[in-house]
C-alpha cells in the first residue's frame, strides 16, 4: 500500500492546479460575457465541476435552451465517469461508502490520471483528497478571478471572447485527433449529423447536440465492431488455408 498521505495528494494535486489556471480563469471569463453573475459561475464550478461539460453548458445557455436540455448533455458528456469512478473504487483504500461519494464527485480526467497511476498497490483515501482538493479548489477559485477580470475588460472584448469559447472546443479536439482515426471519425459523424439537424431545423440545438453525440458514439463503434469482426474472420480463414 502507498504510505503516501494528504500532503503528497496536495503537492501532485498542485500540478492539476497549474495546468487548471488558463482553462478555469477561461470559463470565469465567458461565463461573464455570456451573461451569468459571479455566483452563478462560481456555483456551476463548486457543484458541476466538469470542465467539457461546463463548457458546452455555456453555449446552450447563450442560446437559452431549456435547462433540462443542458442536464442532459452534461449526463452524456460525463457518462465515462461511471467507469473512472468503478476503477478507482479497486485501486483507493477500502473507506466507508460516504467518503467514497465524496471522492466520486472529484474524479475528472485529470485526478482520475493521478491517481490511478500513483505508484502500485492500493492508494490511501487521504492521498485522493489531497489531489481532488487541490484540484476543486483551484477550478472553483479560478472561475472567480476569470469572471471577475471579464467584468473589467472593455465591452468589445467582451463581445469578442464569444469565439474563444469554440476556439477551446477546437484545442480539446485537435490533440485527441492525431494519429487516431475513430476519434477523428466521431468528430466529423457527429459534426454531420449536428450540421444535419441545425440546417432542417429538426431538433432544437441542445436536443441536436445530444442526440448527435449518442447517435454518432453508437455509429462509430458499430462500425468498429463490424470492423474488428470481419478482420478476425479473415485472419481465421487464412490460417485454416
Amino acid at each position: 500500500m502507498q504510505q503516501d498521505g494528504f500532503k503528497a495528494g496536495v503537492k501532485a494535486g498542485s500540478m492539476i492546479a497549474i495546468g487548471y489556471f488558463p482553462i478555469a480563469l477561461t470559463f470565469g471569463l465567458l461565463a461573464k460575457t455570456t451573461g451569468l453573475s459571479i455566483i452563478e459561475a462560481v456555483g456551476m464550478s463548486l457543484f458541476v465541476f466538469a470542465g467539457a461539460s461546463q463548457y458546452i453548458a455555456l453555449g446552450l445557455i447563450a442560446k437559452h435552451v431549456d435547462p433540462i436540455v443542458i442536464v442532459l448533455n452534461t449526463f452524456i458528456v460525463n457518462i465515462r465517469h461511471f467507469l473512472m469512478t468503478a476503477s478507482l473504487n479497486e485501486k483507493m483504500q477500502p473507506a466507508p461508502r460516504w467518503k467514497k461519494a465524496v471522492y466520486a464527485f472529484g474524479v475528472t480526467d485529470e485526478t482520475f490520471s493521478v491517481i490511478s497511476t500513483h505508484g502500485e498497490g492500493r492508494v490511501k483515501t487521504s492521498f485522493g483528497a489531497g489531489v481532488i482538493l487541490m484540484a476543486y479548489g483551484s477550478w472553483v477559485v479560478f472561475t472567480g478571478i476569470g469572471h471577475v477580470i471579464g467584468a473589467n475588460l472593455p465591452l468589445f472584448l467582451q463581445a469578442a471572447m464569444s469565439i474563444a469559447l469554440y476556439a477551446m472546443f477546437v484545442a480539446l479536439l485537435v490533440p485527441s485527433m492525431k494519429g487516431n482515426r475513430k476519434v477523428v471519425l466521431l468528430a466529423l459523424t457527429a459534426a454531420a449529423l449536428n450540421g444535419f439537424f441545425f440546417w432542417t431545423k429538426l431538433l432544437s440545438t441542445g436536443w441536436a447536440i445530444m442526440v448527435s453525440t449518442l447517435a454518432s458514439a453508437i455509429i462509430v463503434e458499430m462500425i468498429y465492431t463490424r470492423r474488428g469482426a470481419l478482420i478476425r474472420h479473415a485472419a481465421g480463414q487464412k490460417e485454416g488455408s
